[in-house]
């Protein structure tokens, strides 16, 4: 199939700044396809113009009636990296498109701050909630950003607050790579409001307040980072098992009987690729995990508000299964197992005898491991201190073959 999609990164200093091949593309386009700034950096052609609409797919279907025939569509830097390239590739073949990059706002960025691009947390806010960011920020993090606009600084540099974060370095980069490049810093929580160009890029280096908690994203996050009524994998089970289910990019969790959601936020934590559905029957919970989630940073969950197995209907195949709650359920632990992926990890956990009598007849069936978890704390024990016991918590582990 011959390639007649081509995409073109463009930067701030326009035609100037375009390989040959881009350039050439350009000349030779029958149709150019971009937003009303990338489409003013382009000189006179003969090509006909057409601008982005709202939703894309508007635009997508005049692309894809043009088929054959030279279409260019200009984008930000590098088309691939939180670019309009790899949404176009959801409708188009790679095999009928060529991509032509430039230079990324986050190499200019970090050439402009003096960092290693190699050792610096890349991401985009540019139409996503601004809680993702919350899973970036540790002591000493440097962070690149792209926004949305001129207002994101300013409530970037309130969030960064808000988190415990106020002491950032925070540094607006406008403009990047054209004349008009302007660079604003301050810490967060006196940031100037503004306002700020519409094109910008923050650079943050985190600095926490002296009270603040820091959070790993290894499993196994304090408890009380978690809101909830009590109904909650504790900390040292909730670690053996994510361990257990061995989260992969691209893998898929189900976390039935979610509960506040602390698995599959961990899920997602520790490998945000990968996607996570908690199902949760009790409204109050179900709300509690989805605040849960924007907290810690993963507001990407998705959770389902039933009672399962009925709430499985329409839902993706899983990579992964697990069951923290409602293993007696008629049904539920053979509905889950039929939908779980070959080659998929099943873990479920149990604390009551009617639990562990499922998991007996798990282990009996389908093999795998089965193992008990005993946590004890210490505690004060009138002067002197002793070990209180938390319930007993049986696993059992089985992946489908």
């Amino acid at each position: 199939m011959s390639k007649w999609l081509t995409i073109v990164g463009i930067g701030e200093d326009g035609m100037d700044g375009l390989s040959a091949a881009a350039s050439a593309a350009i000349a030779a386009a029958q149709t150019l396809v971009g937003g009303k700034r990338h489409l003013g950096l382009v000189g006179a052609t003969h090509a006909e113009r057409i601008e982005w609409s709202s939703p894309l797919d508007a635009t997508f279907d005049l692309i894809a009636a043009r088929r054959g025939t030279r279409v260019v569509v200009l984008a930000s830097g590098d088309p691939m990296w939180f670019g309009i390239g790899t949404t176009l590739l959801k409708r188009f073949s790679i095999d009928e498109m060529a991509v032509l990059p430039n230079v990324s706002a986050f190499a200019l960025a970090a050439s402009e701050m003096g960092w290693p691009l190699d050792a610096v947390e890349k991401l985009s806010l540019h139409g996503r909630p601004l809680e993702a960011l919350a899973l970036h920020l540790a002591p000493c993090a440097k962070l690149l950003a792209l926004t949305s606009d001129g207002a994101a600084p300013a409530a970037i540099a309130a969030f960064l607050s808000e988190r415990g974060y106020g002491g950032s370095a925070v540094s607006v980069l406008e403009h990047l790579g054209g004349s008009k490049m302007r660079r604003v810093s301050g810490i967060a929580a006196s940031l100037p409001a503004g306002p700020y160009a519409d094109l910008n890029t923050l650079a943050i280096e985190c600095v926490a307040d002296a009270d603040t908690l820091a959070l790993s994203r290894v499993p196994g996050l304090p408890d009380a980072a978690f809101e909830h009524d009590g109904q909650l994998t504790k900390r040292a089970v909730r670690a053996a098992t994510l361990a257990a289910l061995a989260p992969l990019p691209g893998q898929l969790l189900w976390d039935i009987g979610a509960g506040n959601g602390s698995v599959a936020i961990e899920w997602l934590r520790a490998v945000p690729s990968a996607n996570a559905i908690a199902v949760e029957r009790d409204a109050a919970r179900h709300a509690r995990l989805l605040h849960n989630a924007k907290t810690l940073g993963v507001p990407q969950l998705q959770a389902v508000a039933g009672s399962a197995p009925a709430a499985f209907a329409g839902l993706p195949a899983p990579d992964a299964v697990f069951v923290g709650g409602g293993l007696s359920t008629q049904g539920l632990v053979e509905a889950a197992w039929a939908a779980l992926k070959q080659g998929g990890v099943f873990v479920a956990n149990a604390v009551t005898l009617e639990g562990e009598g499922v998991l007996a007849e798990l282990h009996r069936d389908k093999g795998g491991e089965m193992m008990r978890l005993a946590v004890a704390h210490a505690e004060p024990v009138g002067p002197h201190r002793g070990w209180r016991a938390a319930m007993p918590v049986t696993q059992w582990i089985g992946r489908k073959t």
